[in-house]
């Protein structure tokens, strides 16, 4: 009976997926653009939109093989969109720790002979996946895409593809940035994002492929491109052709590796005023057959801490960052289009930020994308965890690993975060978090030696940073400017202030100090719905002048404070019940834009 409703099931969903996506245009398909466009595929299928879906909250679908098709889905969901979000088609916000996703999936016909990779920008925090009852693989890491080859899985016509997530909504101990584990948002913690956040799609590539590409430029004009391989071959030749280059290296292939590298002439360099990009092709090549093409770009750029300034090619840039939360009210974590994410790094650099802070989330590609593409500086930042012990340890950092080499080749990336505020190191005297600290620091320069690396964005600093970052939002300029006015002269170190600004045990290592939250200054403009709990640092400021004199006076004391390399304000908009933002939580500027961007030019 179970296998004859399977059959009868399965040709109403190929049905409906037929008409989805026989009839459906891109505009129609949310998020329909290229997710990763790093590492883009010709021939792909977006498999965002609707998916039976089903809550699993006594966690009995392993145990009664959900994945076999004999249990109908109430519901349906929006894919990407998490089951919190209102763009989802669900919206419900309470904890559900186990959910199921299915939907039917067929290849083009073009694409017989190839090999099959169903891929998933993000799912959180664990997913096993099905297709036609049978087990694909499994994925720990709700920050970090992941992929499978589906070939020996998939029959001719429509296969059926069930996803199973868990996301523990109270674990403490896995990376969660600021979902909140309790069921209501509170304070700086918002709504949770349950199972899959980003888009899922399948692409075809050749027999032996290019699983990922290491592009490392060099403003010299050198670029070295290093190849990993799935199905290698004996004979298999590696090749990148920089477009607007004129120049294209090769390299034969040692099983999985290939290196190749070019030399760009007179190469233009990226920066935030002129973000100049190059693109290349990527091409596996079996004798003069090309068996698997691939497309990406790169910039040349270069970010490091010379003669006690940061400095972007060579150059001294004060940071002019800004908090980026990265919420949105009707999707959550996933950016609701791509023109939302276009509108955020306008309206930021509108303002007169060079950068901002993605803070407490690992972005969505796209993001880093047009970050590329428009001229923004970005601090990348993990999402953390709260609680220590040794099964954290080992998650966080292979999610961690897994990120930087996710974001490796992206120019606007010009420094790594792995821990804020000690979330996830909660008791900085244990000298095995203090080595935590510590080891993230160098791992993340042994996995990128490219870029600075704050070792805890805020205090209780280690001896290992390159970026002595600080968190302080003192209400006025007068009480900032007293506690800091030192900072940067001989012999001054770094004063504490709602923590320490050294772990015990450390001293100051004379890095240079941004000053990477600070402001935080709430305003509601009239007619403005907010929730009821709303709060901001040092209180809700009644007016629009009121809010713009404080700001005025807190970069007037930053302005005169030479220690400092740069600042993150905090923040671009509300999120939620926290309503410190320069925008609101639906994007509308609280004040005039030329404003903002005059007292941003107060400090250079």
């Amino acid at each position: 009976m179970a296998r004859q409703w399977f059959r009868s099931e399965a040709r109403l969903i190929r049905l409906a997926a037929f008409c989805l996506l026989g009839s459906l245009n891109a505009q129609e398909i949310p998020r329909p653009e290229y997710p990763q466009p790093q590492f883009e595929r010709q021939q792909w299928l977006n498999l965002n939109g609707p998916w039976e879906f089903e809550l699993d909250d006594t966690n009995a679908g392993i145990a009664e093989d959900w994945a076999a098709g004999s249990k109908k889905f109430s519901k349906t969901i929006v894919v990407p969109f998490c089951v919190e979000s209102r763009k989802s088609g669900i919206g419900d916000t309470s904890f559900h720790p186990q959910v199921w996703y299915r939907r039917t999936i067929s290849t083009p016909a073009e694409w017989k002979g190839k090999r099959v990779l169903l891929h998933f920008g993000a799912v959180d925090y664990r997913a096993k996946v099905w297709l036609n009852g049978r087990m694909v693989g499994e994925h720990e890491g709700g920050h970090v895409p992941f992929f499978f080859d589906v070939t020996p899985y998939l029959k001719s016509g429509s296969n059926i593809l069930t996803v199973r997530a868990e996301d523990p909504p109270t674990d403490r101990y896995i990376p969660r940035g600021k979902q909140f584990w309790e069921p209501k948002s509170r304070g700086i913690f918002y709504t949770r994002t349950t199972g899959i956040w980003q888009t899922v799609w399948l692409e075809a590539a050749g027999d032996s492929y290019l699983e990922k590409v290491r592009i490392t430029p060099r403003n010299d004009g050198t670029v070295t491109f290093d190849a990993r391989i799935a199905r290698p071959e004996s004979v298999l030749t590696f090749h990148a052709i920089v477009a607007n280059g004129d120049a294209e290296g090769s390299a034969r292939a040692a099983d999985r590796l290939a290196a190749a590298a070019v030399q760009i002439a007179g190469p233009r360099l990226w920066s935030i005023n002129s973000p100049n990009l190059y693109e290349v092709t990527f091409e596996l090549r079996r004798g003069g057959v090309v068996l698997d093409r691939v497309k990406s770009y790169f910039g040349f750029r270069s970010a490091a801490i010379e003669n006690g300034r940061f400095a972007v090619n060579g150059r001294p840039v004060y940071l002019k960052m800004v908090l980026d939360q990265g919420y949105w009210p009707e999707s959550i974590l996933t950016p609701p289009s791509d023109e939302a994410i276009q509108y955020d790094i306008k309206m930021t650099k509108e303002m007169g930020f060079n950068g901002a802070r993605k803070h407490q989330k690992l972005e969505d590609p796209r993001f880093l994308y047009w970050a590329d593409k428009m001229g923004l500086l970005v601090s990348s930042e993990m999402a953390n965890a709260y609680f220590f012990d040794d099964g954290y340890v080992q998650r966080f950092t292979r999610e961690w690993t897994d990120a930087v080499g996710r974001d490796y080749n992206h120019p606007s990336i010009v420094m790594w975060v792995p821990i804020n505020e000690s979330w996830g190191t909660p008791a900085v005297r244990d000298p095995r978090q203090q080595q935590h600290l510590r080891a993230m620091y160098t791992l993340t320069h042994s996995l990128d030696g490219t870029r600075p690396v704050i070792d805890n964005d805020g205090w209780e600093h280690s001896d290992l940073t390159d970026l002595f970052a600080i968190h302080d939002y003192a209400r006025t300029g007068d009480r900032l400017l007293k506690r800091y006015q030192d900072v940067g002269k001989p012999g001054a170190g770094v004063p504490d202030n709602a923590r320490p600004a050294l772990a015990p045990g450390f001293k100051y290592n004379g890095s240079p100090v941004v000053l990477s939250e600070f402001g935080g200054i709430a305003y509601i403009p009239p007619g403005t719905e907010v929730p009821k709990e709303s709060w901001g640092y040092s209180g809700i400021e009644k007016t629009e002048e009121a809010a713009l004199t404080r700001l005025r006076g807190l970069y007037e004391a930053i302005a005169k404070i030479p220690g400092f390399v740069g600042f993150c304000y905090t923040q671009l908009t509300d999120v939620e019940q926290e309503v410190n933002g320069l925008l609101t939580y639906d994007r509308k500027p609280k004040f005039d834009v030329k404003k903002i961007r005059e007292i941003n030019a107060l400090v250079e």
